[in-house]
């Protein structure tokens, strides 16, 4: 039996720490997962709809959060376009699915958004799943869809949840400022490396290691493994796998979860 996974593909990555999608990166993400399929079933969250946009288009507004909402609803075709055509060619089939933090809080929309993922992984479709942004605002701010992830991984009963971002993951101090600063590769306890956490976000992104560790939180209490990850390398997922790159992983606790406490 294949082992589930939610890959969730921050701005930074799709663009390659430039302010352009790199279709390069969506051919490298493709490739892995043509050779993981047959070992892992694989769900992607994927921000990059805004950026996207900015490379097509300046917007006017008074509005910061409406111009990016209107962002949103011109990159998402945009985006969803580059992974169909991507994929295509990789004889993967994708399906687009928009989601809010509502549709995770009515017992009737979970069951209707858990169906049709359950639907489209057994026709061997590969869902990829983005924040609604054009009607939320909440994602625009603060999440960046680690915490959406998050929420789709406990949705689906996933194994483990990768967050791609543009770090090799959790340092105990600012590596940018300490070349040396050591790598945390595993983490139990969030509240004994809370105090590490900057504030710090990339140029694309919304989020950062603030909203990285609230997801890591949610899964921890779920019984879901997360890892965080720099998605920039090539082949970044299947080295993690492989165990060729190091990174940084949040374990499940033991009293919590259908994992019971049991590492990825």
């Amino acid at each position: 039996m294949r082992k589930r996974l939610v890959l969730k593909i921050g701005s930074s990555t799709l663009t390659q720490g430039t302010h352009i999608i790199s279709r390069g990166k969506v051919e490298d993400i493709a490739r892995q997962l043509v050779a993981l399929k047959d070992e892992y079933e694989i769900l992607i969250v994927s921000s990059g709809a805004i950026a996207t946009a900015r490379q097509a288009i300046k917007t006017q507004g008074n509005d910061p959060i409406a111009v990016k909402q209107a962002l949103a609803a011109i990159g998402q075709p945009i985006l969803m376009r580059i992974y169909q055509e991507v994929f295509q060619d990789y004889g993967l089939r994708m399906a687009q699915c928009l989601l809010s933090h509502t549709d995770f809080e009515r017992d009737s929309s979970k069951v209707n958004t858990q169906n049709t993922l359950e639907v489209l992984l057994a026709n061997g479709y590969i869902p990829i799943i983005n924040e609604n942004d054009t009607t939320t605002t909440a994602e625009i701010r603060f999440g960046d869809n680690d915490y959406l992830a998050a929420l789709v991984a406990h949705l689906v009963q996933a194994h483990l949840l990768i967050l791609a971002s543009n770090i090799e993951g959790l340092f105990a101090e600012d590596p940018q400022t300490n070349p040396q600063a050591k790598l945390i590769k595993s983490v139990r306890d969030i509240s004994e490396v809370a105090h590490m956490v900057g504030p710090s976000v990339s140029s694309n992104g919304t989020g950062g290691m603030a909203s990285k560790l609230k997801a890591a939180q949610y899964c921890q209490e779920n019984g879901i493994e997360l890892w965080i990850l720099n998605g920039n390398h090539q082949n970044f997922l299947v080295h993690a796998l492989g165990g060729i790159r190091e990174f940084t992983r949040f374990l499940p606790l033991k009293e919590n979860g259908g994992n019971n406490g049991q590492t990825f």
